[in-house]
């Protein structure tokens, strides 16, 4: 498989989501790191991103809250390379009745290789890392083999197409 970079700016666009019984974990850990969340641009769903705002006086780019289609906005922000981080501090106690959309946001999250973290020591290492205010480039597939592959009923047209047969003139 071949790759492709896509850079990333010192200024990170980073999400920021939690479910219900987290958004009280997330609020402190963003408190704590607020010096370093305010050099960054800011995304979050509904109602976590109205804590946030209020709580780290940051502007804070707010979204749906996820059961309204927030996960689905964050994770096609993250598609359009609007999005180079997810902290996601979600509930893995806790049936969530938009489970669908949070395992597709996740995705979305593995498939671009955005760094992801799920939990406050993952978040702790990743916003103290080095890379955090510097350029990166991250490495994607070039999916654009993928976007160009026939698929199953291109491949049965081409082959039940017929061909051009030769014009035979009276006799």
């Amino acid at each position: 498989m071949t790759y492709k970079t896509i850079p990333m700016a010192p200024a990170k666009k980073i999400a920021l989501v939690a479910h219900d019984n987290k958004k009280r974990d997330l609020v402190e850990w963003a408190k704590y790191n607020r010096g370093s969340l305010a050099r960054h641009r800011i995304f979050a769903t509904g109602t976590t991103g109205g804590l946030l705002e209020r709580e780290l006086d940051l502007p804070i780019v707010k979204l749906q809250s996820g059961p309204l289609g927030g996960d689905q906005q964050i994770g096609a922000r993250i598609v359009d390379n609007e999005i180079d981080f997810l902290i996601f501090f979600w509930d893995p106690l806790e049936q969530q009745a938009h489970d669908p959309d949070v395992k597709a946001l996740l995705r979305m999250a593995v498939v671009w290789n955005i760094p992801t973290a799920c939990d406050r020591a993952t978040a702790d290492f990743m916003i103290s890392s080095p890379l955090m205010d510097q350029p990166y480039d991250r490495l994607v597939p070039d999916y654009d083999t993928y976007r160009r592959r026939l698929l199953p009923n291109d491949v049965e047209a081409a082959v039940a197409a017929p061909t051009a047969a030769p014009v035979r003139g009276k006799k």
